[in-house]
């Protein structure tokens, strides 16, 4: 077979997957050249990622959920009542962040249970109990702010846990090093004044992640013809790894220009590795695929479909927490309305970023793409100067576009 034929082969097996990635990089080329470079400038980037963290820490939670067949309601005001109650452990009770937010952790980790209880044990539709628990925990965010109104977390006493939402890794290297004298791009020092004005623990972070990148793509390589299974010829291969490593290398840039990678990006990062891991490399994760796939046949083989419901409802009620958390430290404090329409954003951004309507496919990976997809419209926009109006109905386009071609996709399969 030759190059051409084994790209467009792997293009048309693997759409679902690669054109949410097409998909943000024309978004992102139309947005820039229509902004003038305002787009992908470092600090609207930054601001961009930095406010997707939120959304995508729901949208890993919520693809689950709906590869399991199932939807959560809930998860949006769930979220605005942790950041609440995180607030209140802080500021009322005089709590420290390391005890204030693993308390919250915890209560939405409950929360999600008791939402699995109902789905598996009860035999109650997702739909219906999470409207329910949506009507509920907005009327219990009502009560935790209806002394205070705002709960306000000023910097000068919050400041660890507002770094959460507006913190920047430190740059332990660029402190090792004097670059003094060296204020103007002039040809001798240009290399010196570029490193003076980059992150440099950033540009440092991503070179690492590079590497790791290189090094687990070649193992799944070697596994797969280990066992013998089909894999990409060396070009091919070696192609993906070098368009993978220039958006890596190219994101870390970007971040090195202004303040560098936020603790918000570090944080999702982290809670993408951990469910990319559960999800792909372990029994549990495809025993989840295997019940949105077929609940049917996957109980008759086996599988406890009421343990893997409870385990997934729990984790999305865990991570709703810790949007609340990363929500309520980004804006230094906590409101009656948050969490207003989260639910909605997480949706989207896990459809867009290719979970199927009908369960048993999604990647978490996957949405994040659709997180930002759906976080970067709003921001092109607002920069073009297009009114909030036409906002809504550009996204709400993109989604029906996003469910369109997963039925097409999956009819044409069958």
């Amino acid at each position: 077979m030759s190059m051409v034929s084994e790209l467009k082969t792997l293009l048309s097996k693997n759409i679902r997957d690669y054109g949410m990635f097409i998909a943000l990089i024309v978004i992102a080329i139309v947005f820039n050249i229509l902004t003038d470079g305002l787009f992908l400038s470092p600090r609207n980037v930054s601001n961009l990622v930095n406010a997707t963290g939120y959304i995508a820490v729901l949208a890993v939670g919520m693809t689950l959920v709906i590869v399991i067949r199932h939807i959560d309601l809930s998860v949006g005001f769930l979220a605005g009542l942790c950041g609440a109650v995180v607030a209140l452990l802080m500021v009322q009770q005089g709590f420290n962040m390391f005890l204030a937010v693993p308390i919250v952790l915890v209560i939405g980790l409950a929360a999600g249970l008791v939402s699995g209880f109902f789905v598996a044990k009860v035999g109650v539709p997702a739909f219906v109990i999470s409207l329910a628990g949506m009507l509920i925990f907005r009327g219990m965010l009502l009560q935790a702010t209806a002394g205070t109104g705002t709960i306000s977390l000023p910097n000068h006493t919050h400041a660890q846990f507002n770094a959460i939402g507006n913190g920047f890794i430190p740059d332990w290297i660029g402190g090792l090093f004097a670059f003094e004298g060296i204020y103007s791009p002039v040809y001798d020092g240009r290399i010196l004044y570029w490193l003076a004005n980059s992150h440099l623990m950033s540009l440092l972070v991503g070179l690492i992640a590079i590497v790791l990148m290189v090094v687990f793509q070649l193992k799944a390589r070697n596994d797969k013809v280990k066992y013998g299974f089909a894999v990409l010829s060396w070009p091919l291969m070696i192609g993906k790894m070098l368009l993978m490593a220039i958006g890596i290398g190219y994101i870390t840039f970007v971040l090195s220009g202004h303040n560098g990678i936020s603790w918000t990006v570090v944080i999702v990062i982290v809670v993408v590795a951990v469910y990319h891991f559960i999800t792909t490399k372990t029994v549990l994760g495809r025993h989840i695929y295997a019940v949105g796939s077929n609940p049917e046949a996957a109980k008759l083989s086996g599988i406890n479909v009421s343990k893997i419901t409870f385990f997934v409802f729990g984790s999305m009620g865990m991570l709703a927490a810790l949007s609340g958390v990363l929500f309520t430290a980004r804006l230094q404090s906590a409101t009656p309305t948050a969490g207003t329409l989260f639910e909605l954003d997480a949706i989207a951004a896990a459809y867009v970023g290719g979970v199927s309507a009908g369960g048993g496919v999604g990647k978490v990976t996957g949405s994040i793409i659709g997180a930002l997809v759906m976080a970067s419209l709003p921001s092109g926009m607002n920069l073009m100067g297009i009114g909030i109006s036409y906002q809504f109905i550009v996204r709400g386009l993109v989604l029906i576009a996003a469910v369109t071609f997963d039925v097409m996709s999956r009819n044409r399969n069958r």
